[in-house]
């Protein structure tokens, strides 16, 4: 007698297999975890970006964090350029500034020049936006008189935005309840 599977038992097991795959994809939802991956990194370069700029206005020039109170600033490729407000995100009307330069020297889509810290620039480029478009860009900007900043993110996921078990957006202190808002003044409205 020959020992093996019959065809039917062959066929239960790949069904068996292809329902509990079916289960774990819906279960895992490989989109939201990639959301969730891009936030987190939102929420880790606006973290190295506050320490840089705090350390800078400690070390170098607490008067020269910006080169205008009523500037936003933003990477070039967010497309912003011709958005009040930095798409909305401050209150009045406010000259949006875009550049595409990285550069930590000043000249870059932050206007601090990082390179003037004693021990050198903490952030060897200027990160962006994971996604960044005109939904999704990091933004800066500060109020010269008063020696404060903050910085925007918006959130992809739904844990990390409004809401969610991981909210960041409304939980920041910020004014916001749909951008997570870091700095010395999160909520500063230009």
């Amino acid at each position: 007698m020959a020992k093996g599977f019959t065809l039917i038992e062959l066929l239960v097991v790949i069904a068996i297999v292809t329902i509990l795959s079916v289960v774990l994809i819906v279960t895992l939802n490989p989109a939201q975890l990639l959301r969730q991956s891009r936030d987190s990194v939102r929420i880790s370069d606006l973290a190295a970006l506050k320490s840089s700029i705090s350390l800078y206005i400690v070390e170098v020039a607490s008067s020269s964090i910006a080169t205008n109170s009523s500037t936003c600033y933003a990477h070039a490729s967010s497309s912003v350029a011709a958005s009040s407000g930095c798409g909305g995100r401050y209150t009045t009307a406010t000259t949006v500034s875009t550049s595409s330069s990285r550069v930590v020297t000043g000249s870059g889509w932050i206007p601090v020049n990082f390179a003037a810290i004693n021990a050198g620039p903490p952030l060897s480029v200027l990160p962006v936006d994971p996604i960044n478009n005109a939904s999704y860009f990091y933004s800066y900007a500060a109020d010269t008189t008063n020696v404060t900043f903050e910085l925007d993110a918006k959130m992809e996921s739904t844990r990390y935005s409004s809401g969610g078990s991981g909210d960041v957006e409304s939980t920041d202190g910020g004014t916001s309840s749909t951008l997570y808002e870091v700095g010395t003044a999160p909520g500063l409205s230009l």
